[in-house]
């Protein structure tokens, strides 16, 4: 008898909530009732709400079973789900779950469903297709298809990936980067964090097309210190992708080299402005630089570097395996291709949403979120990480595409999604959005250090006969901030506070 295949995640939010030790209860459970099992520590499917999942390989498919306690295990053992048998956590066919059914899934196709660290579960499943094409090609062509897929950078920007691409292409130098921004600290977001942990060698694949493409030999992920379970990940792919020749002096057996190295950040939200990563990857302070030079012609090293963030270079493999006209037929008006939305905060099914760009934030909040955890209506919803506006109920049916959510006062950032029902207080998170600036700024421009400090105080002046003038001044203030500072960080921050000021002004009227 051939043994069961049992997925067990693990990804980090799976392993904060017991994921470990389900797994190790399965393993026991198996030996006491003298059953083969193999056990594949797989990527989380990003429906939190249902996470330790359970999913069981079955003669029908995938069963999946969740949330599982290690305190469930032995029932589950009792009730055959080994062979997909009726209980209370019985979810079904995992491929038939609606919050599944309903996506988009191209980058994160793999993502739940192989093991992350098998070299050949990953080609098995479609991994490599992408960059064998790339490798019979000239890098202009490379770049010409990731130019008409319209893919966009996923960081935040919005940049075109392909213009990029291009400019790096064109720059004359004896040495070229590829660099990874994997600082992902937007509040919200953790769709880098589940690729990373989950289909690593999709970034690596990325990556090394983003080598041939340019003429870059060399590539750099910079990872946030504070995602260590990535980091072994990482560590143990990249190691074995070397070993198989997917990555080093000949990719593939090709001739072309390309490698990569990873880098770990110090905590701080300003590397995550792709200057400041540069100055921390060579060594120094994470300070941003003036541009230009643009880091695409003097980046890492004084060299030409394409900086792109993990999803924007996942993206990558597929659009060169399918086209960049099959790409490009997903989304709307210029926002082509899927975006894995994240939702966070207090809704009911927290977890990752790839669908193409053009759906609705109402959509994104009710057919897939649930609405609240807290069962009470949603006030306001914070969209694009800590610097993007608060929107109220009356914008919910906003397009998210880039254009047609800027026109409707928000960004969509890096698609990280945070709710708040109807106790929020948005005069504290306006003062948050302040203070948040004043903890990261790295000071090197006045209107980001001096008026985020300055900021937080007019906001606490704001009481009683004065209220009107202190708003006055904050308004003004906002403006020197978003017209003066050196890059996104002083610049960016009032959007949350004006967005708060604007749609929720009672909550700035009280005492």
């Amino acid at each position: 008898m051939s043994a069961v295949r049992i997925h067990v995640p693990r990804d980090s939010a799976a392993v904060s909530v017991g994921a470990d030790q389900v797994a190790e209860a399965i393993v026991v459970a198996a030996g006491k009732a003298k059953v083969g099992i193999e056990l594949v520590r797989n990527g989380s499917r990003g429906m939190f709400w249902r996470e330790p999942l359970v999913e069981v390989t079955t003669a029908n498919g995938r069963i999946a079973y969740g949330p599982v306690q290690p305190a469930d295990v032995p029932g589950l053992f009792a009730a055959d789900f080994l062979h997909g048998g009726a209980h209370a956590l019985r979810l079904g066919k995992v491929d038939e779950l609606p919050f599944l059914k309903r996506q988009t899934r191209l980058t994160f196709a793999r993502v739940g469903v192989t093991d992350p660290l098998s070299l050949h579960d990953y080609e098995t499943h479609g991994g490599l297709a992408g960059l064998r094409k790339a490798l019979t090609m000239a890098p202009s062509a490379i770049v010409d298809e990731v130019v008409a897929s319209g893919l966009r950078g996923r960081g935040g920007a919005g940049f075109p990936a392909g213009i990029k691409w291009r400019t790096v292409l064109g720059a004359s130098a004896d040495q070229k980067y590829v660099a990874c921004n994997a600082d992902e600290g937007d509040s919200g977001t953790f769709s880098d964090r589940m690729v990373m942990e989950g289909d690593p060698y999709l970034l690596l694949e990325g990556m090394a097309i983003a080598g041939l493409a340019t003429g870059a030999s060399e590539g750099y992920v910079y990872l946030r210190s504070e995602y260590p379970d990535a980091r072994v990940v990482l560590t143990t792919a990249i190691d074995r992708a070397r070993a198989a020749g997917w990555l080093g002096r000949s990719l593939l057996g090709s001739g072309k080299p390309f490698d990569v190295h990873l880098r770990l950040g110090a905590g701080a939200y300003i590397c995550g402005e792709e200057t400041a990563m540069l100055e921390s990857l060579e060594g120094r302070r994470g300070i941003v630089r003036q541009k230009p030079p643009l880091p695409a012609l003097q980046g890492l090293w004084g060299k030409p570097t394409v900086v792109n963030n993990v999803m924007t270079l996942a993206a990558a493999p597929w659009i060169l395996q399918h086209g960049g006209a099959a790409y490009a037929a997903y989304g709307v008006g210029r926002s082509k291709g899927t975006l894995p939305f994240q939702l966070a905060g207090n809704v009911k099914h927290g977890g990752l949403v790839e669908v193409p760009f053009g759906i609705t934030l109402r959509e994104l909040l009710y057919d897939y979120g649930g609405g609240t955890a807290s069962g009470r209506p949603i006030r306001a919803v914070q969209v694009g990480g800590p610097l993007g506006a608060y929107l109220p109920a009356s914008k919910f049916d906003l397009v998210l595409d880039y254009e047609a959510f800027a026109q409707g006062g928000g960004m969509i950032g890096h698609g990280g999604i945070v709710v708040f029902d109807d106790r929020v207080d948005m005069r504290a998170m306006a003062r948050y959005a302040m203070e948040f600036c004043v903890a990261e700024s790295c000071g090197k421009c006045t209107p980001c250090r001096i008026g985020s400090t300055r900021g937080v105080e007019v906001i606490d002046r704001m009481r009683g006969e004065r209220r009107q003038q202190q708003e006055a001044l904050l308004r003004d203030l906002c403006d020197t901030m978003a017209s003066a500072s050196l890059c996104a960080m002083g610049g960016l921050t009032p959007m949350p506070v004006l967005s708060a000021l604007d749609q929720f002004p009672e909550d700035f009227a009280k005492d």
